[in-house]
């Protein structure tokens, strides 16, 4: 169940936090590319945005797999690092070669500082996520097994 969650996180996350700050950088011009891309994508022909948080969704569990035994500050520097780092060097390396686009999209600048702001953005979000579900689903369970609310009707 856990890997469910974690990657509904990264798929909640990309659509959220990365594609949020993707509007940001859009609108304040600093960005060309529009966020929520409705383009269909092969080989579904399914949204690129969707195609985009299903596999910020993978990623996700992935992220979660690293970082989970983590707490404290060291929890959130390693969402932010391996998520910024880890789709980053894959779109580098492997997705943008494929595409024809070179390596790290020609060294481009751009397109470096863009990938690790969007993808370290994306790690910190399902950093809250994941930290948000876990907190939740505590607060139910001290809830429902009768410690916090005192002793259950079988007790009485």
């Amino acid at each position: 169940m856990n890997y469910l969650k974690a990657f509904i996180a990264g798929f909640v996350s990309t659509l959220l936090f990365h594609q949020g700050l993707l509007w940001l950088l859009y609108a304040g011009g600093v960005s060309p590319r529009a966020p929520w891309d409705m383009t269909p994508v092969p080989p579904l022909h399914v949204p690129a945005v969707v195609s985009l948080a299903f596999w910020g969704g993978v990623w996700g569990i992935v992220l979660w797999a690293l970082i989970r035994t983590s707490h404290g500050g060291v929890y959130w520097i390693k969402a932010l690092v391996i998520g910024a780092l880890g789709p980053s060097l894959v779109a580098w390396f492997v997705v943008m070669p494929l595409k024809g686009m070179g390596i790290a999209g020609g060294w481009s600048p751009k397109i470096i500082v863009s990938a690790l702001l969007l993808n370290g953005a994306w790690g910190l979000g399902v950093g809250l996520l994941i930290r948000a579900t876990e907190r939740s689903h505590s607060a139910v369970t001290k809830t429902t097994d009768g410690e916090a609310n005192g002793p259950s009707l079988k007790e009485r």
